[in-house]
């Protein structure tokens, strides 16, 4: 029998359930993630700095883990909440458990828990802060702890995950096909707001020369490298917070290079074209999301992780911008597209680790955008 442990919210619910992983307290707002597969991915996702995890598929841990699946270095979530955890994976390609892989980073888990009841909870009232402890708890005082941490809108989280420096990525994966509309000597300059790997890795299949930047990387830097188009990760917290990058980004508008923005990068590019942003209300995490082109009717299903949108009245006033896509379920802002200059993003993630791969073409895309700017140049 694991030593017991309680997730306890802000407005004073408490889980009990049994602790796994490191011996830690985990803080930070809870969420929670509707994929059946892809754990590993999900625990090395920057974008969820700052959270803590509640998976509902109710098995976690039973291919283990294995190094090729990292999306960073590291895990960047405050703990992680699940059903049942595997001690015993079974894959050929695992080369540690799940246990293991927590330990070694220092992220508590809790298991046992009724996650159907708290998932509805989050889905009534909202995504709230949490703190995870494991051994006694005083569940009165970890409530006034949990409400007392700092709300997720306001905080700038790119600052703890951008890269030190600039580097190139040339590694394209051990399992990805090279695409038949690959265009070898392209370069693009990538903005890390806390950028996974299989983005960079989708770029470099495309031939891509690519070259990552930190997130406070002034434009008249970036434009110096003469690329041929600009790249805008993903990343964590709230894109309003995110000053400097808008200001950098408005300013590669204005000087008309293609643009490709996926994710915080789709909220950082509206942003800097004027729109607003809005905090949902329990936020979009799982691998079986629906997106509607709004120009062909086409549904995708994509992968989604965020908790902030842009607000479709605010883009609606400019008539250079066209909303591209929208979620299903509640309508919200997917995709964005300039009608004048060659600049397009979305809220989803084409790279699908893990997701599904209906919006893989839009990697594509800018790959046509760029060869039609380099054109147009010469």
């Amino acid at each position: 029998m694991n030593e017991p442990a309680w997730l306890v919210l802000a407005d004073g619910s408490a889980y009990r359930g049994e602790g796994f992983g490191a011996r830690a307290e985990g803080a930070g707002e809870l969420v929670f993630h509707t994929g059946m597969t892809g754990y590993q991915e999900i625990l090395t996702d920057p974008s969820y700095r700052g959270q803590i995890v509640c998976m509902t598929c109710p098995e976690i841990g039973n291919v283990g883990t294995n190094p090729e699946d990292e999306e960073s270095d590291g895990l960047h979530l405050r703990a992680l909440v699940v059903r049942d955890h595997v001690d015993f994976p079974s894959s050929w390609r695992s080369n540690a458990s799940l246990q293991e892989y927590l330990v070694g980073n220092g992220i508590p888990g809790i298991s046992g828990v009724d996650t159907r009841a708290l998932v509805r909870r989050i889905r009534n009232s909202g995504a709230m802060n949490a703190v995870l402890v494991s051994g006694d708890c005083d569940l009165e005082e970890a409530g006034r702890r949990a409400a007392g941490l700092p709300s997720m809108l306001g905080q700038n989280l790119v600052d703890e995950v951008t890269c030190s420096e600039p580097y190139s990525w040339t590694d394209p994966g051990s399992w990805g096909e090279i695409p038949e509309t690959s265009s070898p000597g392209l370069r693009v300059v990538a903005y890390d707001f806390g950028v996974k790997r299989n983005i960079l890795r989708e770029l470099v299949r495309h031939g891509i020369e690519l070259t990552v930047v930190p997130a406070r990387t002034p434009a008249a830097e970036v434009l110096a490298r003469d690329p041929d188009g600009v790249f805008l990760s993903n990343g964590p917290g709230d894109p309003g917070a995110v000053d400097y990058a808008i200001e950098s980004v408005r300013e590669l508008v204005a000087a008309g290079i293609p643009i490709f923005g996926i994710c915080l990068g789709h909220q950082i590019l509206g942003l800097a074209l004027g729109g607003t942003r809005t905090k949902l209300r329990f936020g979009h995490h799982g691998a079986n999301q629906p997106a509607r082109d709004e120009e062909s009717g086409r549904v995708l299903i994509v992968s989604e992780n965020h908790g902030f949108a842009l607000d479709a009245a605010g883009l609606a006033e400019d008539p250079d911008l066209e909303i591209s896509y929208r979620n299903l379920n509640d309508r919200c802002v997917e995709g964005l597209r300039h009608r004048r200059r060659p600049i397009f993003s979305v809220q989803y993630h084409p790279e699908a680790s893990p997701g599904p791969h209906d919006a893989a073409f839009l990697f594509d895309r800018f790959l046509g955008l760029m060869e039609a700017h380099r054109a147009g140049a010469h």
